[in-house]
């Protein structure tokens, strides 16, 4: 509020300048203009009208006007705005009419006309300087001719009465003069004043809206669908049509926009009940309130993911939208990208297995829901790793964990999903009715596995089925089945008579 009133305040003075330019100029005008009445007193003169006047006055009058016209003509155009230049002129024209008052040049309306002149200033000071110097000099010319004047009337006994006769006449027009100049100062001062606040806060409006249209403008060719809704006026328009057509929306019968209306036809089925939900006109402005955006994401069976967007432009104090622009964008390669982010953050550098930040997520599901009676917990780890690690190297032990992945991951195949849990330890949920077929096929697969710097993986594996245990939790079926791993290991190292540690 504070910054509007400084630009209406510098408005207000800007725009008296710019007047005061302009009236600078006429007034020159007007300087110039009374060069004509030096020739007009001398035919004056030639006819027999004024008696009194010389053909020498017309020259002093002809000199002094346009002497006067010229020193003012420098000063506008040294400085066309200044005070300066408007009060010599409004002086001039005060100091001539005293000059052919003296002359018995007898003008009297003319004297009030300097102080009105002024109002157009649209200034309270060179008002006063105006009024003031127009009495003073108006006065001192009265009383100075007066002799002059009243030998030429026979209505006047004396100089007195006349004085007391003209100049009470004289002050009774310049109070009225002063009255009508300060109503018309007060009334331009106040008319001025309301209309640059109007046109400050129209200007601040239609530079918001321009500022908001050149955005859409610019958003139009982001997006591939771009319309502007207006709930005013209840009507749309594409920014992206040559025409920018507007088309009105009836709200009673109508629940969709024609974008809308096309764009539907696009949308993959399974999604459309949820698209038509969404982009319902006579709802949109309800969901707005007090919102910046609503969006949303669906399939379109031509060009893959989209995302739709309703954006306030314009709101009521209150929050409630009166101008939305409707926007669609394909975002597939975003989505793309997003799929592929949240699966290298799921997935295993090194085996390319699900990992254990997948694992953990995948049991709290398991943990929030029902097992099925076909689910199974499988524990895996890789025997004699820290004996390969010592002996030929740790590039020797992770091809040995790379290995038992691919032996996991070949075994479980589209029966569930097999991570990698720790260094050599892994984990999978399998759905199968038939578990130990499970295991013996990773055993089979590791006993036929070489590398290229060993020729031998072993593999401990150990399950726990949930019809085995039918009142376990998915933790107790982890833990029953990493025992029965660690026993299938400990079988492993006896058999073999190797000491693990």
């Amino acid at each position: 509020m504070v910054f509007l009133k400084k630009q209406l305040a510098t408005g207000f003075t800007e725009f008296k300048l710019n007047n005061r330019v302009r009236v600078n100029r006429y007034l020159n005008y007007v300087l110039w203009f009374f060069a004509i009445a030096a020739p007009a007193i001398a035919i004056g003169i030639k006819a027999g009208v004024f008696h009194d006047i010389s053909y020498a006055t017309c020259i002093g009058i002809f000199a002094v006007v346009v002497a006067l016209s010229l020193i003012h003509l420098a000063l506008y155009k040294k400085n066309p705005s200044s005070i300066v230049t408007g009060i010599f002129a409004l002086t001039a024209v005060d100091f001539l009419l005293a000059y052919m008052a003296f002359s018995h040049v007898s003008i009297y309306l003319t004297w009030f006309l300097v102080p009105l002149l002024s109002i157009l200033y649209c200034d309270f000071f060179i008002f006063a300087y105006a009024a003031v110097l127009n009495t003073a000099l108006m006065v001192t010319t009265v009383v100075m001719t007066a002799s002059y004047s009243v030998g030429l009337r026979a209505d006047y006994d004396t100089k007195g009465a006349y004085l007391a006769d003209i100049l009470g006449g004289f002050a009774i027009e310049t109070l009225v003069m002063l009255a009508v100049g300060l109503i018309c100062l007060k009334l331009t001062e106040g008319y001025l004043s309301k209309l640059f606040t109007q046109k400050g806060v129209i200007e601040k409006h239609e530079q918001s809206m321009k500022d908001k249209m050149d955005i859409l403008d610019s958003m139009a060719e982001i997006y591939d669908n771009v319309n502007l809704i207006d709930f005013v006026n209840n009507t749309e328009m594409s920014l992206r049509d040559a025409k920018q057509k507007k088309h009105g929306i009836d709200m009673n019968s109508q629940t969709h926009t024609i974008m809308n209306q096309r764009i539907k036809d696009e949308i993959m089925p399974d999604q459309l009940e949820e698209f038509l939900k969404f982009t319902n006109i006579t709802t949109v402005r309800a969901r707005l309130v007090n919102k910046k955006l609503i969006s949303a994401d669906f399939i379109n069976v031509v060009s893959g993911w989209i995302r739709a967007q309703y954006i306030v432009v314009d709101s009521t104090p209150d929050g409630i939208p009166d101008m939305v622009i409707y926007t669609t964008r394909n975002v597939d390669e975003e989505k793309r990208r997003e799929e592929h982010l949240i699966r290298v953050a799921m997935t295993d550098e090194m085996t390319r297995l699900f990992n254990r930040r997948s694992y953990e997520e995948d049991l709290i599901e398991y943990r929030n829901g029902t097992l099925p009676h076909d689910f199974v917990l499988f524990s895996l780890d890789v025997n004699g790793l820290k004996t390969v690690n010592d002996s030929k190297g740790h590039t020797a032990g992770d091809e040995l964990i790379k290995g038992a992945a691919d032996c996991m991951a070949l075994s479980v195949g589209n029966r569930g999903k097999a991570y990698r849990t720790g260094g050599d330890e892994f984990m999978a949920v399998v759905y199968t009715d038939d578990p130990e077929e499970v295991r013996n096929l990773m055993l089979k697969k590791a006993s036929e596995w070489h590398g290229v710097f060993t020729d031998e993986l072993a593999v401990s594996v150990g399950y726990a089925a949930c019809k085995d245990y039918p009142n376990a939790t998915v933790d107790e079926l982890e833990h029953f089945a990493d025992e029965n791993m660690y026993a299938e290991k400990e079988k492993y190292y006896k058999e073999r008579k190797i000491k693990r540690r």
